[in-house]
């Protein structure tokens, strides 16, 4: 007869309650977002799927939610292909200050958001820039680039230089070893990069604060709704995101397994 093991128990019991705990706000997200609510959307007056069928019900939810989809998507490609060019050099070239360069780029994952943001409110105060998408955009890109640097300089720093070397044995110029070599190895490492960047964008708020002047973008609208309770609507489009995001996680890992499955069948 097995008998009751405290050790064995503690990491399923701790795992299941950290897992509650994580899962616990967005359970709230998506079950809120079918309230039949009123003035707020604070306590539950009822099911209904009206949110679902008129998420643009709430006054400019979707105007704040657009602005954002349209930040993380401008900062995300500028960042990925600065970051990446950046990364790029860092691990193949060397150059004066090349160590002090790739120091400074971890600065900005350093710094408190708090402080970057009011460093880059008051530059572009200095310099006369009037504040808006522009300068959300421009704040956004500066903090993405060290995630997306650190992220694909590990990229590089991985590949098989043979692979490379073998393509210029085959008489490949250097602009088709980096098409058709270079870049679909460091591919895995990009998109990662890309994918955290535009999260990160679309999740800001307090650099978003500081240089947005009277944009709105979505964290902005959640933030200013949060006392009288965030609209229905907002839940709806959160749900939205969140189910988008776990459903490109499934279908990456699906990919990757049957991927993995033909390759070891031949």
């Amino acid at each position: 007869m097995n008998k009751f093991s405290l050790g064995k128990a503690f990491v399923p019991v701790v795992g299941s309650i950290v897992l509650i705990y994580l899962l616990l706000p967005i359970f709230y997200v998506i079950v809120f977002s079918f309230n039949d609510a009123g003035r707020n959307n604070i306590t539950w007056r009822g099911f209904t799927t009206d949110n679902w069928s008129n998420p643009c019900g709430a006054p400019d939810v979707c105007e704040a939610f657009s602005n954002s989809i349209l930040v993380g998507v401008v900062a995300t490609i500028v960042a990925t292909v600065l970051g990446s060019a950046i990364a790029i050099a860092l691990v193949r070239y060397r150059f004066k200050f090349r160590s002090t360069i790739s120091l400074m780029l971890f600065t900005p994952m350093a710094t408190p958001e708090v402080v970057l943001g009011a460093g880059l409110a008051a530059q572009f105060l200095l310099a006369g820039v009037e504040k808006g998408i522009g300068t959300i955009i421009l704040a956004h890109t500066m903090f993405c680039i060290s995630y997306v640097v650190v992220a694909v300089k590990a990229r590089v720093a991985s590949l098989d230089p043979s692979i490379e070397e073998a393509g210029r044995d085959l008489y490949g110029s250097p602009g088709q070893v980096f098409w058709r070599i270079t870049l679909p190895m460091l591919m895995p490492g990009i998109i990662g990069a890309a994918l955290l960047s535009f999260a990160l964008s679309f999740d800001d708020f307090i650099i978003t604060n500081f240089n947005s002047g009277t944009a709105n973008t979505f964290p902005k609208f959640i933030y200013t709704s949060a006392l009288r309770g965030v609209p229905a609507q907002a839940n709806v489009l959160a749900s939205i995101v969140f189910l988008g995001a776990l459903a490109l996680v499934i279908i990456v890992q699906m990919v990757g397994i049957n991927r993995r499955k033909r390759l070891a069948s031949r």
